[in-house]
């Protein structure tokens, strides 16, 4: 694993003519890091902090769906790629909170349930890694996209 949480808070471009990589600007404001990346699985880990809490002091759900979005997406992009695909927009993200967290590491492990031509489905699950227990799993589908929008290719 990086000391630098933002070393690994790039991806390769969605754009298979680029060769250059983007900055996944939202996982870097959570403290998101890929620790591992491939077309079958991503992992991911976070380290709570209090500004991801809500006023409760524990994490707001948005923080776990954003987790959930961003493994998923990163997965799904990679896969979508792998094919020669040119990329992928989620088009439903649903998560689910099973235990409240405060403070420590969370780990995510995204996996794919169905990798079709038109559509991907993946699995994620966040758990805690001071005791290994499951406190949110949520599942993204994606469209995969015939060719890029404009506003997503990238120019010279």
């Amino acid at each position: 694993m990086s000391e630098d949480p933002q070393a690994n808070a790039t991806m390769p471009d969605l754009d298979p003519d680029s060769k250059r990589e983007v900055k996944d600007g939202w996982g870097e404001r959570l403290g998101m890091e890929i620790i591992e990346s491939g077309p079958e699985l991503v992992r991911a880990r976070i380290e709570a902090q209090p500004f991801h809490h809500q006023p409760y002091g524990i994490l707001h759900g948005g923080v776990y769906c954003s987790i959930v979005e961003g493994v998923a997406s990163y997965g799904a992009g990679l896969s979508v790629r792998a094919r020669g695909g040119k990329g992928v927009v989620g088009v439903s993200n649903s998560t689910d909170f099973l235990r409240s967290h405060s403070k420590g590491e969370l780990i995510a492990t995204g996996k794919p349930i169905h990798q079709g031509r038109s559509a991907q489905i993946w699995q994620v699950e966040i758990l805690r890694s001071s005791d290994e227990k499951l406190v949110a799993r949520g599942q993204v589908r994606f469209h995969v996209l015939q060719e890029l929008p404009e506003e997503r290719r990238k120019k010279g």
